[in-house]
């Protein structure tokens, strides 16, 4: 970043003379900040560009003149991707402008979405045209595909649809120089040299930046049903997603953990959401089927849960029985970030392991942070596909900024751990600004010699996303 200059009045005079007035916009509070308010950017020129030509002539001009560019999509992004807070001035370039669904094929089961789409809007364009994009988050009102492929982002269903990647058949996307890679297809198989839609999904702006994306679309589940069902543990938790995959295969959509202290907490913080038992299970797992005609998903559910009772996997549950009922169980998990968000975490932990080690894990990571003191964990999230946030809190009545001291010994000691099972410390937020340190550390150093090759092979001047992921 030291070789970068920042985008001060003259570059801004220089680029107004390329680009039409509504690609300016004022700089608001909201493009410098980021939802755990762990980095607060410094400032910058904020440009919204209409046309995916005019994030070319940006990123041409950027280029000459050595100038960071910060691709902001939603802003939802928990690793402080889209925020700069070191550094030169950037342009902070938005996609909000660039929101349109080009072209949906139903027959094909492909939809062509700008990066600035927001993802609820893809799933809805989708839906009108009788098929599903299955990409779900809780930001999912307001983050953007652009950033959802940026991030590769992952959500309640990659168990049976697979991460933001998987979903995406080609992309358009302007590159460092500002050339314009045309990579709109819609083939599921094309085998013409290296795949750089893998390597920009998931780049985090680093490599060029999406401006449009062809993505999968999948045949509407004909009956779906949801269910939350009370286990002795983690344990019993992995025994049911086996028994869940004996009986439906790729009919289980989503099989969640969550743990009685993220259930506790929605009341803790006042979130709407409730748990649906009068006691406060230790554990559960919320599960969705999604199956096609001929089958019916409640009824799958009540033989599920009969066999979960049978092998001694649950002793108690709900099973929706409406969609009214359905919605308020998936808005008691959805939840539960905004109660963390509102507890304040002293460390939290986006993390993936292999299936069989995470009630071991979680064992040894209960001990390892009770070494450190008297907190209380939250560990959820995406059992089906490995992916655990486990989350480190104050003790009730504590506030977190007495513990600010405690966050790097903490974060160290879990992933250490993390690593000892051969898991990962970054499982679907990325890595951003905020675990650039625990990549350094953590990384393969072979990989980290590529990623490095990659991106001063692609971004020689270092101006796309300045401080994200390498540093």
């Amino acid at each position: 970043m030291s070789d970068l200059n920042p985008a001060d009045s003259s570059f801004e005079t220089q680029l107004r003379a390329q680009l039409p007035d509504a690609a300016f916009r004022p700089l608001t509070p909201a493009y410098l900040e980021e939802p755990r308010g762990l980095f607060r950017g410094a400032g910058g020129l904020l440009v919204a560009p209409g046309s995916t030509e005019e994030v070319a002539t940006l990123i041409h001009a950027c280029n000459g003149a050595r100038v960071g560019v910060v691709p902001y999509g939603g802003g939802t992004g928990l690793v402080g991707g889209q925020v700069m807070a070191q550094g030169p001035a950037p342009v902070i370039l938005s996609l909000e402008r660039m929101a349109a669904i080009r072209a949906v094929y139903p027959d094909e089961n492909v939809l062509i979405a700008e990066a600035g789409a927001i993802l609820a809007d893809v799933q809805g364009a989708a839906e009108r045209a009788g098929r599903l994009f299955p990409l779900s988050l809780a930001s999912e009102g307001s983050c953007r595909i652009g950033g959802n492929l940026a991030t590769n982002a992952g959500g309640v269903n990659v168990l049976r649809y697979g991460n933001a990647r998987e979903l995406c058949l080609g992309l358009e996307a302007v590159m460092a120089d500002g050339s314009i890679w045309h990579g709109l297809k819609r083939l599921r198989k094309d085998n013409t040299g290296y795949d750089l839609r893998h390597l920009l999904c998931g780049s985090e702006g680093t490599l060029g930046v999406i401006t449009a994306a062809s993505l999968r679309l999948f045949a509407r589940p004909a009956s779906v049903g949801t269910a939350v069902l009370v286990v002795p543990g983690p344990v019993e938790a992995l025994k049911m997603l086996a028994l869940a995959g004996d009986r439906l295969g790729s009919g289980v959509s989503a099989f969640e953990l969550i743990s009685g202290t993220g259930m506790g907490f929605l009341a803790e913080t006042g979130c709407p959401a409730r748990a649906p038992f009068d006691t406060l299970p230790d554990w559960a797992v919320l599960i969705e089927l999604g199956l096609g005609h001929g089958q019916q998903a409640d009824t799958e559910l009540e033989g599920l849960f009969a066999a979960a009772l049978e092998a001694g996997l649950a002793h108690d549950g709900v099973i929706a029985q409406s969609e009214a009922q359905r919605a308020a169980l998936w808005r008691m998990r959805e939840e539960i970030p905004e109660a963390n968000r509102r507890l304040g975490a002293v460390s939290s932990h986006d993390i993936s392991l292999p299936l069989s080690v995470i009630p071991e894990f979680l064992d040894r990571a209960g001990a390892v942070v009770a070494a450190q003191g008297p907190f209380r964990v939250n560990a959820f999230g995406h059992l089906g596909d490995g992916n655990l946030h486990y989350n480190v809190f104050p003790p009730k009545g504590r506030a977190k900024s007495e513990f600010v001291d405690a966050r790097a010994a903490m974060a160290e000691a879990v992933y250490a751990l993390v690593e000892e099972y051969d898991g990962s410390f970054s499982a679907e937020h990325g890595v951003g600004r905020l675990k650039v340190d625990d990549l350094e550390q953590f990384a393969d150093p072979t990989k980290l010699a590529a990623m490095r090759a990659i991106k001063a092979a692609l971004d020689p001047k270092g101006i796309l996303n300045p401080g994200a992921v390498l540093g």
